[in-house]
C-alpha cells in the first residue's frame, strides 16, 4: 500500500465531529491533497500517511488515506516548530520559544510526564495549563488509540467511533475485552476483534474468549431472525470458528448459565441456549398474551350486531361471515387476532371495529411497525395512526440511553390498540408494545400471517395464531372489487400452491419469458426506464416502480442491479455531487433506504402534520438524497417527503440504494408497480412465502421477468429458513399445564 510523508500546510475543510479532513501536506518535492479520517489534525503535523491514490472528478489526483501515524519532532528546532504550528491549543510561537528555551529536548517528556511544571515559565498558570493539558491528552489519547488499532485493521473511521464511545478509556477498553468492539462498534466482527484478543496473549482456549466467542456466535444466529440457538448447533459452530473442543464450550456454557448471563432450556426434549434479552422478551410476551386473553373486562354497552348493519348500510356493503366474527370479536374479547391475504377486507373491518369503539365513547389507538405502514392506514381509516416506536414514545432515560417512555409504569392512555401489519413485529417490539398495554386495553392485532416473518428475532403472529391462547379470524373471502384485480386473484392462488394466471387482456399481472439472466437484466432496466412510464404517464419511474429482488447477491440481486439502474435513473452529470463509500456511489438525487434501526439520529419535518422535530429513522424506511455537503462532510436525505435527515459521514453504513431492494426488505410498504425478476436460485431462500409478500407490494401492476420454471419452482417450494423461536411453545407450555388449568376452573367457579 502507498505511504507518504509530510508536514500539513493547510487545511481546507474539516469535521470536527467524525474527523474527516480535506488537507494540503508539503511531502519531499511537492505539495498533496489528502482526504481521510484524521482526526484533530493541527497545520504543522508531520505525518506519515498509508492509503491509495485517486482521481477526483472536479479536484484531479488526491491521496485517500487509510492509516496515519504523527511522526513527532526529534530536534529543538523541529520541537519548536512543531508547538509554534498551534497544535495544541494555548501555545503559541511565543509560549513555544519559552517552552524550548526551558526544558529543550525534553520538552515532548515534560508535556507527557510532568505537564504542571509549565508553571515554571513566565505567564503560563493553572488555567492555561488545563486548557494545554486537555488539548495535548486529547491529542494523545486519539493518536494512540490509531496507533495501538491500525495494525489490526481497524479504520480511523472506526478509531473515531471507538474513541467516541470510550473516550479516554478507549485503549484500556479494548485491552480489558477487546471482543465488545464487535458489539459496540458497527463493522467490526470477531475475527479482527480475536486477532487483538490473540495479540495481547489472550489463549485460544481462555473462557474468556470462549464466552466472548459463544455471545458472538448466538448474536449473529439471532441477527438471522431466531430467538435463541439449539445447543447442538452451538458446538458445532464454536469448534469451526473458536478451534476449541466441545468439552471446552460446555464448560464455559455451564458457567455462563451459573452465572446467569445466558439461559438454557429443554424444549421440545432438545437444549436450547438463549441470550438474556429475547429470553426476557418471550417470557414478557407470553406472560402478557396469557394475562390479556384470559382477564375479566368490562361488559360493554353496545349492540355490535345492529351496529354492523348500519355500517353496511351506510357504506353500501354486505360483510363475509367472517368479518362480522371478527367484529363481534373484537368487542367481546381482551385481545383478537385478524388474519387474511389482500381484498379479504381488513382494513374495512378496522374501519367498522373503530367506529363502534369511538360510537361508545371509548378512545382508540392505532399503529403500524413502519412509516410507510402507519401512513397507509391513515389514508385508509381517515384517523390518525402513528408508527409503533412513536406511538411508545421513543426517548432518553434517566441514565441518558434510549428506551421506551410507555410502559408498565405509564401505561398507554387508551381503551383500545389496533396494530396493523403485525407479521413484522418482532419479539423485542412486541414486548414493548404490550408492557405499556393497560390490562382492561383491548388489543385487535392485525396482519397477513402468510407473509414473510419479521426482519427482527421471532415468529410473533404464527406463534400467536398456533398458540390457540387467543380468538383468531381467519379471512378466507375474497370480495368481487378485489376479484377484478389479478394482483390479489393471483397472490391467492400463489398461497393455495397453484400457478397464478399469467397476461389477462387488460389485467395487472403480467409474466415476460426469458430464461438468460443477462436479458432479464436488460428487460428490467428497459421496464422501469422506458415501457411502463411510457404505459402510464402518471407512474415516476423514481418514485412508483419498484424493482424487489428475492436476494442481494448476483447479477439479478439488489446491489448489481442498484449499480446498473442508478447510472439508468440518476446519471452522473456535472452538476449533481457525489459522495464515495466504500464500494458505493452515493449522488444527488439517489433513492436510498435505511438499512437497520437508528434510534438516535435526528430529523426535521418539511412538511405533513405532526412534531417539528424528532429523533429515530428505521430499517426501510425509503428517502430520497437532497444534497451532499461537501463542506460538513454529510448527506441530506427526505424521507416520504416529510422528515429531512443529516447523515455525517460516519453514518453512511446505515444507508443503501434502493432502485431496486430485497422482498424482505419491502414488508409493510407498498408502492404501485412491482416488477420481481425470477430466476433460479438457493432453494431455502426462492420459496413461496417469498414470491405471494412481494406481489402483495402492488397496488396497480405486477410484472415478473425471468424463467417459469423458477415461477413454478418457488410456488411448489414450502420450505424456508427454519425459525427458532420459543414463544408459541411457551404460551401452550403453560396453557398445558396442571397448576394454569387448576386456577382457571377456580376462577371459573
Amino acid at each position: 500500500m502507498p505511504q507518504i510523508q509530510g508536514v500539513v500546510e493547510d487545511i481546507i475543510f474539516q469535521n470536527e465531529d467524525n474527523g474527516y479532513v480535506v488537507a494540503h501536506i508539503k511531502g519531499s518535492e511537492e505539495k498533496i491533497t489528502i482526504v481521510g479520517f484524521i482526526p484533530y489534525i493541527t497545520e504543522g503535523q508531520n505525518l506519515e500517511l498509508e492509503g491509495q491514490w485517486v482521481i477526483h472528478p472536479q479536484f484531479g489526483q488526491q491521496f485517500k488515506v487509510e492509516a496515519y501515524e504523527e511522526v513527532l519532532p526529534s530536534t529543538i528546532v523541529g520541537i519548536e516548530r512543531y508547538l509554534a504550528s498551534g497544535v495544541i491549543s494555548g501555545i503559541g510561537p511565543v509560549t513555544a520559544k519559552k517552552i524550548v528555551e526551558r526544558f529543550g529536548e525534553k520538552t515532548l517528556e515534560v508535556l507527557d510526564n510532568e505537564i504542571e511544571r509549565l508553571t515554571e515559565i513566565e505567564g503560563i498558570g493553572e488555567k492555561k495549563i488545563e486548557l494545554i493539558q486537555e488539548s495535548y491528552l486529547r491529542q494523545r489519547e486519539v493518536k494512540n488509540i490509531m496507533v495501538f488499532l491500525q495494525t489490526y485493521g481497524v479504520t480511523p473511521n472506526q478509531c473515531v467511533k471507538i474513541y467516541k464511545r470510550f473516550g479516554a478509556n478507549s485503549i484500556t477498553a479494548v485491552k480489558q475485552n477487546p471482543y465488545i468492539l464487535t458489539e459496540e462498534i458497527s463493522g467490526i466482527g470477531f475475527k479482527t476483534a480475536d486477532k487483538i484478543a490473540r495479540s495481547l496473549g489472550v489463549e485460544a482456549n481462555s473462557a474468556f474468549r470462549i464466552g466472548s466467542g459463544i455471545k458472538y456466535i448466538i448474536n449473529e444466529f439471532c441477527a438471522l431472525g431466531n430467538t435463541y440457538m439449539p445447543f447442538e448447533l452451538l458446538l458445532k459452530q464454536g469448534r469451526s470458528i473458536l478451534g476449541v473442543t466441545d468439552e471446552e464450550i460446555e464448560k464455559v456454557l455451564y458457567d455462563s448459565t451459573l452465572e446467569g448471563k445466558i439461559k438454557v432450556e429443554i424444549i421440545e426434549n432438545e437444549r436450547c441456549v438463549f441470550t438474556l434479552p429475547f429470553y426476557y422478551c418471550e417470557l414478557g410476551v407470553t406472560r402478557k398474551i396469557l394475562t390479556l386473553s384470559f382477564s375479566d373486562y368490562q361488559p360493554l354497552n353496545i349492540d355490535v350486531e345492529f351496529e354492523i348493519k348500519e355500517f353496511e348500510r351506510i357504506n353500501n356493503i354486505s360483510f363475509a361471515d367472517s368479518q362480522v366474527e371478527a367484529i363481534i370479536g373484537a368487542v367481546q374479547n381482551g385481545i383478537e387476532v385478524i388474519t387474511g391475504g389482500p381484498g379479504t377486507g381488513k382494513t374495512t373491518i378496522i374501519n367498522c371495529i373503530t367506529g363502534i369503539f369511538e360510537k361508545a365513547g371509548m378512545k382508540v389507538f392505532m399503529a403500524a411497525p413502519t412509516g410507510r405502514a402507519a401512513k397507509r392506514m391513515t389514508e385508509a381509516t381517515q384517523r390518525e395512526a402513528k408508527t409503533i416506536h412513536r406511538l411508545l414514545e421513543l426517548g432518553f432515560n434517566e441514565d441518558e440511553s434510549m428506551d421506551f417512555i410507555r410502559d408498565e409504569s405509564s401505561p398507554l392512555e387508551c381503551d383500545v390498540v389496533i396494530i396493523d401489519e403485525a407479521s413484522m413485529i418482532d419479539i423485542m417490539l412486541m414486548n414493548s408494545l404490550l408492557k405499556a398495554v393497560a390490562i382492561g386495553t383491548r388489543v385487535i392485532i392485525v396482519g397477513d400471517v402468510d407473509q414473510l416473518p419479521s426482519v427482527g428475532p421471532g415468529n410473533v403472529l404464527r406463534d400467536i395464531i398456533e398458540s390457540k391462547c387467543v380468538k383468531v379470524v381467519r379471512l378466507k373471502h375474497i370480495f368481487r372489487q378485489a376479484k377484478e384485480s389479478m394482483i390479489i386473484v393471483n397472490a391467492h392462488k400463489i398461497n393455495n400452491g397453484e400457478m397464478p394466471l399469467l397476461n389477462e387482456k387488460n389485467k395487472d399481472f403480467y409474466f415476460i419469458r426469458s430464461e438468460d439472466p443477462n436479458q432479464i437484466l436488460n428487460t428490467v432496466i428497459e421496464l422501469i426506464n422506458k415501457r411502463l412510464p411510457n404505459f402510464n404517464k402518471d407512474w415516476n419511474k423514481m418514485q412508483h416502480i419498484q424493482i424487489l429482488s428475492p436476494m442481494r447477491k448476483g447479477n439479478l440481486g439488489v446491489v448489481n442491479l442498484n449499480k446498473e439502474l442508478q447510472d439508468i435513473l440518476n446519471p452522473k452529470t456535472y452538476y449533481k455531487k457525489e459522495k464515495t463509500f466504500r464500494d458505493l456511489i452515493f449522488r444527488t438525487g439517489d433513492k436510498v433506504m435505511q438499512i437497520k434501526n437508528n434510534y438516535t439520529i435526528k430529523w426535521t419535518r418539511i412538511k405533513g402534520e405532526g412534531e417539528a422535530e424528532g429523533i429515530g429513522v428505521f430499517n426501510g424506511d425509503v428517502g430520497y438524497i437532497e444534497d451532499i455537503d461537501e463542506e460538513n462532510d454529510s448527506i441530506v436525505v427526505v424521507f416520504d417527503e416529510e422528515r429531512k435527515v443529516v447523515y455525517e459521514s460516519s453514518f453512511l453504513d446505515e444507508l443503501d440504494l434502493a432502485y431496486a431492494i430485497t422482498i424482505h426488505k419491502s414488508q409493510g410498504s407498498e408502492f404501485p408497480v412491482v416488477i420481481i425478476p425470477a430466476f433460479m436460485g438457493p432453494p431455502l431462500l426462492m420459496n413461496k412465502n417469498l414470491l405471494y409478500t412481494g406481489i402483495t407490494r402492488a397496488k396497480q401492476m405486477v410484472v415478473i421477468v425471468g424463467s417459469i420454471k423458477a415461477l413454478q419452482f418457488m410456488i411448489n417450494n414450502n420450505r424456508s429458513f427454519e425459525r427458532f423461536s420459543a414463544l408459541k411453545w411457551r404460551i401452550t407450555d403453560i396453557l398445558e399445564s396442571d397448576i394454569f388449568n387448576d386456577n382457571l376452573e377456580g376462577k371459573e367457579e
